[in-house]
């Protein structure tokens, strides 16, 4: 999939799902956000919640994997996380 098809679909997703989750930012990192995924690449998405909560978490996890068809890793940004993974997101990171 390319970069701007999933964030089309990511800014959709967002949408039609930020009142239900609570979703104040979503945005995708790591392969995909530098245009280095392949075949084998999982979706890195970054996430921050109003209202943390790891059902929410897991939901948007299966949501996402549904519409892409891919695995997903979920990440919440907060601050007080690994220092080195945080750093990656804050410059990979695009948000819809």
């Amino acid at each position: 999939m390319e970069r701007n098809d999933l964030i089309n679909k990511l800014q959709n997703y967002k949408k039609a799902n930020s009142e239900i989750y609570h979703l104040a930012k979503i945005g995708i990192f790591g392969s995909y956000a530098r245009n280095e995924a392949d075949d084998k690449s999982d979706l890195d998405i970054v996430v921050e919640l109003e209202k943390p909560d790891l059902f929410v978490l897991g939901n948007i996890k299966n949501d996402l994997e549904e519409m892409f068809g891919i695995s997903v890793d979920i990440i919440r940004l907060r601050s007080k996380m690994n220092k080195l993974l945080k750093n990656r997101i804050e410059k990979e990171a695009i948000y819809v």
